[in-house]
């Protein structure tokens, strides 16, 4: 998995020196170099967040400066094991800790990570800018939802914040929110996209299998034997992007999902039935009579599964070796209901 989220260490990997020791209510000087490293990142898609074993006041001061504290998300300070603050970092951006890097001066801080989390990439300062070496950090490979990634998730902090004084019910939220799902066929300007979707979402991907653009390319110009659609969300907080896509094989009378990926920010919104319910409503429209989802079952992709039960997906026919083919009839009714807090555009 590439690194979504650098964490950063504060006393002597960020600035030099220990800011409880500072004789004014000031933080120390950051470095110049970490600075523009985390700007970088920034630009390439990757976050950046704190994990410091200090006084929580330390973090106080740092949130209170501006320039220095809109280049951090969930930001940690305390004295707990820098462990104990990865987790909640992941826990809070929902990502995976395997997507989480780890700088740190002090040799007894990377060892205990690297015991306690060994999924973690752990690293001293020096080693830090080999990050941007990674072929998935190239600027020119870049999509524009990966350029973005920093601003929406500081949009969803706004929503979490937003949903915690919020008085009424989920559903009222949501609603509250102004979802709009666009939901469209593919163009070759979203392959890119598409292609980084199937790499980079786990919770709702149904096999895990990246297909090569060309491929992805030549079934697009091929629209009687392949369906290609996509969708965008976005809200009263700003726009998602392009959340989720479906690589899907035609023929008279079933449709075969070969990839569905949707982004882990959007689960629980809604979007995961809506954008089945209209692949359906497709496939009935050109005459098909069942949908079948091959599923390679991971720990990590059950909440998609789960979806796929509750839209009346069951196994169905021979199952291949690590595969489980999920299906249902179309021409029966039953079909999953778009949700009402969900305001749709739909593209023929």
């Amino acid at each position: 998995m590439s690194v979504k989220c650098v964490v950063w260490d504060l006393d002597g990997t960020l600035w030099d020196g220990i800011a409880v020791e500072q004789t004014t209510e000031t933080l120390p000087a950051p470095r110049a170099a970490v600075l523009a490293l985390i700007d970088e990142l920034a630009a390439r898609g990757v976050l950046s967040s704190i994990a410091s074993r200090t006084d929580p006041s330390i973090l106080g001061l740092l949130l209170a400066d501006e320039p220095l504290a809109e280049r951090f998300v969930a930001p940690q300070a305390d004295w707990q094991d820098k462990s104990v603050a990865l987790r909640r970092i992941s826990a809070e951006l929902g990502i995976g800790l395997a997507a989480l890097a780890f700088v740190d001066d002090n040799p007894f801080e990377r060892a205990e990570v690297a015991a306690a989390l060994p999924e973690v990439l752990v690293l001293a300062p020096e080693q830090a800018a080999g990050l941007l070496d990674s072929p998935e950090l190239d600027p020119a490979a870049l999509t524009p939802e990966a350029r973005g990634r920093v601003r929406r998730y500081r949009e969803d902090a706004r929503r979490k914040d937003a949903e915690t004084a919020f008085t009424g019910s989920r559903a009222e939220f949501l609603r509250w929110c102004g979802m709009r799902l666009t939901l469209r066929p593919a163009t070759a300007a979203d392959v890119p996209r598409l292609v980084e979707l199937a790499r980079r979402t786990h919770r709702m991907n149904t096999t895990g299998e990246v297909p090569p653009v060309p491929d992805v390319l030549a079934r697009l110009t091929d629209p009687d034997g392949w369906f290609l659609p996509v969708a965008e969300l976005s809200d009263r907080f700003g726009g998602y992007g392009l959340i989720g896509a479906a690589v899907i094989e035609k023929d008279a009378a079933v449709w075969r999902v070969r990839l569905l990926a949707l982004s882990c920010r959007v689960a629980g919104r809604g979007v995961a039935p809506a954008f089945l319910r209209w692949v359906m409503d497709r496939a009935l429209a050109e005459g098909a009579r069942e949908l079948h989802v091959p599923v390679r079952p991971t720990g990590a992709n059950v909440e998609l599964r789960v979806l796929f039960r509750q839209c009346g997906l069951r196994v169905t026919g021979p199952q291949p070796a690590e595969l489980a083919i999920l299906g249902r009839r179309l021409d029966q009714g039953g079909l999953p209901d778009y949700p009402e807090y969900l305001e749709l555009e739909t593209e023929a």
